[in-house]
């Protein structure tokens, strides 16, 4: 389009949705190709030199601008775009899923529904920067005037919507303040202090010297100083809540809300700036561009959860720390124990096994075969954990946020080294894992198989499901991919228990348990805090296991329901599977390929399911104490040095409790 036919196109009477449209074809000019920021720049400058060079134009502008800022509402696009309509995390999340579903319409006196429209790409915030001072100035003369044309009163108008947005900011700011759930939260220095009560008496000195002295009087800018030094603090106090939180639990819902609070913070200061600039045109586009950020910002789903959850995953990753070091295995007593404690899970997996196969005999729907599963599996795991013994796929999830726990201090001498140590350590602790499960777990399915047959004179599986069974662990099917599968299963459990845990810390319910009227009027008050003080011990472990018993149960189900053929495969299910599959077709079955790759598969599972579930976890943990990627691959190199070094400290105890050496070559900041 030619600047004369968008000029041309100029019609001040005009239906409100066709004025809107006539500035969505503006910008989209402006913006051509969006290739060159100094091109859109410079048509910018052409606009402005064929309006001002025809008065007849320049007055058939200044009518269609005058009409445009009677008929829309600034104060929304000053004071709240960008941020959610309501204080809370599912209902922000539920709008931008609209926004994204459905289509914005130009027909709106909402001049922040309209923005989107405007500038909906991230070139917009680029050449809006790269305006320089002269072509701002004359926008700002041809959009205020000299005094005596229509559209001269625009600048009054400007000011009342800065003023207006500051308000309604500052109201936003005061509630959220005054909110039970942040000011109790808040240290007692801030309570003390009482920030918030403060601020609108602030804001409404301010507005009074602006109206009695003017924007940039002595007095108006001493007022404006109060109130930034308020906002200042009450922007501290609400930091104050993030103390609380990190000791007491995390809300995403509470995050949520401070997130906004800072935000508006940051958004009355730049409509002081605004308002009281020397150059008020590089304020006021510096204003705009922020907001065309924003906008595209908050458009984004990804962007709302990663920022609202971040502290929560943080707190996550701490709690599976605290349950992972108990799998870490330092000298060699630990590992013989760890052998130990596997062999005990792997004893009971056996017997689960053994469940497995006889609810298949019950011949249930799928669902149902799968929720039975699904409590075989979680009452096999609770047991285990009650046992304190161990299962190896379990590990990985809770092990990886406690190694990279020995990175927080990443520029302390020696933290790399330790990391490597850690490691080592946990190389070698699921290798013995893995060979206490699978080392007992195959002798008990072989023994339950034994004393069926003797007693019943049938195996645990007819011969025809042992067929089955070792063709659906084959290395020469999907088995890799249903492994992957499962490692994923893996760590969601690990999520789910942080999650739970969290959960449990931040209402306070082991105090409830321990306290409340009806808890110790049926309990007693030594039992009420036996049970409290054991769910609290347990609460993680109960909630990760009883949520991979029901994934590993049913998800396979659900995706069934849907025509989705994944499946699970865990190495010790599998493990004790192939066994009672080879017990029912006898001796006989070591000369079948069928057999061979059936146990090639299991030998892969192990390490798949290890690898995907540590992986997983330990990106998570990385990212929740913000290692660096120069830091990463300093690390990366230091474990590779420590394998060509000491390779055998990754399956063997050492003998000596110091670890074998390591690089200890110090990260960069």
């Amino acid at each position: 389009m030619a600047v004369t036919a968008l000029i041309d196109a100029i019609d001040p009477d005009a239906p409100l949705a066709q004025r809107h449209l006539w500035l969505i074809d503006a910008m989209r000019w402006v913006r051509g190709d969006e290739k060159d920021v100094q091109a859109s720049v410079a048509r910018v400058r052409e606009f402005l030199d064929s309006v001002q060079s025809h008065p007849d134009l320049q007055q058939r502008w200044r009518r269609w601008w005058q009409r445009f800022v009677e008929t829309v509402d600034i104060t929304p696009l000053l004071a709240d775009h960008g941020f959610a309509p309501r204080t809370a995390f599912l209902s922000e999340f539920g709008n931008r899923l609209r926004k994204k579903a459905l289509p914005h319409t130009p027909e709106t006196h909402d001049l922040g529904e309209l923005f989107d429209l405007l500038l909906p790409t991230r070139f917009d915030v680029r050449w809006l920067k790269a305006l320089d001072s002269a072509t701002l100035l004359r926008l700002r003369d041809l959009l205020i005037g000299t005094g005596t044309e229509p559209g001269a009163d625009t600048a009054d108008f400007w000011q009342v919507a800065l003023m207006d947005a500051m308000i309604s900011c500052v109201s936003q700011v005061s509630a959220t303040g005054f909110a039970s759930e942040i000011r109790v939260r808040m240290s007692p220095e801030a309570q003390e202090q009482k920030p918030f009560h403060q601020l609108p008496s602030d804001l409404e000195s301010l507005r009074r010297e602006v109206r009695v002295h003017g924007a940039q009087s002595p007095e108006a800018l001493a007022a404006a100083t109060r109130l930034r030094n308020q906002l200042d603090a009450c922007r501290h106090a609400a930091y104050s809540v993030y103390s609380h939180l990190e000791e007491h639990g995390v809300s995403v819902g509470i995050v949520f809300r401070l997130r906004q609070l800072r935000e508006r913070v940051v958004r009355v200061k730049e409509l002081l700036d605004c308002l009281q600039s020397d150059q008020p045109e590089r304020a006021t586009v510096a204003l705009l561009a922020d907001l065309a950020q924003v906008g595209l910002d908050n458009r984004s789903i990804r962007s709302l959860i990663a920022a609202s959850s971040h502290l929560t995953a943080a707190k996550v990753a701490e709690r599976s720390a605290e349950s992972g070091e108990h799998y870490i295995t330092r000298n060699a007593a630990e590992y013989k124990d760890m052998l130990g404690k596997a062999a005990g899970g792997g004893a009971i997996i056996g017997l689960t096994t053994w469940v497995k196969f006889a609810l298949y005999g019950l011949g249930l729907s799928a669902f149902w075969s799968g929720f039975a599963a699904g409590m075989n599996y979680a009452a096999s795991f609770v047991l285990i954990m009650l046992l304190h013994l161990t299962v190896a796929t379990k590990q990985p999830a809770v092990t990886a946020p406690a190694m990279v726990a020995k990175l927080k201090d990443i520029k302390a001498p020696g933290s790399v080294k330790r990391f490597v140590d850690e490691v080592a350590n946990l190389f070698r602790s699921q290798v013995a894992a893995i060979v206490g499960n699978i080392g007992l777990v195959v002798p008990v399915v072989l023994l339950i198989s034994s004393v069926l047959a003797f007693t019943t004179g049938s195996a645990m599986v007819d011969e025809e499901k042992a067929h089955h069974t070792l063709e659906s662990i084959s290395l020469l099917g999907p088995t890799l991919l249903f492994a992957a599968f499962t490692g994923v299963l893996l760590f969601a459990s690990s999520i789910v228990a942080g999650w739970v845990e969290n959960w449990f810390v931040f209402h306070k319910l082991h105090s409830a348990m321990e306290h409340n009227p009806r808890f110790t009027s049926v309990l007693g008050r030594q039992r009420a805090a036996r049970w409290a003080n054991f769910t609290r011990t347990n609460i993680s472990g109960l909630a990760a296991n009883i949520s991979l018993g029901f994934m590993l149960g049913l998800t396979p189900a659900f995706l069934q329901f849907f025509g989705i053929g994944l499946d699970v495969r865990h190495v010790t299910l599998s493990a004790g599977q192939m066994a009672a599959a080879a017990f029912a077709l006898g001796l006989d079955v070591l000369r079948e390929p069928a057999f061979w790759w059936a146990a090639a598969g299991v030998m892969a599972v192990g390490p798949i399911n290890l690898g995907v579930s540590f992986y997983l976890a330990f990106r998570l943990a990385l990212q929740a104490q913000n290692i660096s990627e120069v830091n990463r691959k300093l690390i990366r190199a230091a474990i590779r040095q420590r394998i060509v070094l000491a390779p055998l400290s990754f399956l063997l105890p050492p003998s000596d409790p110091r670890p074998a050496d390591a690089s200890t070559e110090q990260p960069h900041g």
